[in-house]
């Protein structure tokens, strides 16, 4: 004999918005659900430098014009290169509601609620966003680009 209450589509129905909202509760925690090295934004292979909190990317990966994913002490950020030579580095995590920002040209866009950022100054462009992003200490030396809180 079996115990068990059968599946109703009620039933069904309240199990899959549960799940639903799980995933989009996962898309708008700080990382927005991606993994904290940017993986799948551009990720400059730039990599953290273990206790002493700075990063270091190659210059080269950083397009003139444009930006690259790092980490610095295990938290996302984004370096631009707006014009040769010049580098300027932010945090990546949107002041909006803590999702991680890509780079998409001259701009960071949040893929959560749609935010904008400059890469160059990291002022909001489009919100909802209000702050801009924080922006870190960014210096070349060579063709390395070491960044620090």
């Amino acid at each position: 004999m079996n115990d068990h209450a059968p599946l109703t589509r009620r039933t069904l129905v309240t199990i899959g918005g549960a799940s639903a909202g799980a995933v989009l509760l996962a898309a708008c925690t700080p990382g927005g659900g991606q993994s904290a090295n940017g993986a799948g934004t551009g990720d400059s292979g730039g990599s953290s430098s273990g206790g002493g909190g700075t990063a270091e990317v190659s210059l080269a990966s950083i397009p003139v014009g444009g930006a690259v994913s790092a980490t610095l002490a295990g938290k996302p950020i984004v370096v631009s290169q707006p014009s040769a030579g010049q580098v300027v580095a932010f945090s990546a995590v949107c002041t909006h509601q803590g999702c991680t920002v890509a780079p998409q040209g001259k701009e960071f866009d949040c893929p959560c609620h749609g935010s904008k950022f400059d890469a160059t100054t990291g002022d909001v462009l489009n919100g909802p966003a209000r702050d801009p992003l924080p922006k870190l200490k960014a210096t070349v030396s060579g063709d390395s680009v070491t960044v620090s809180a």
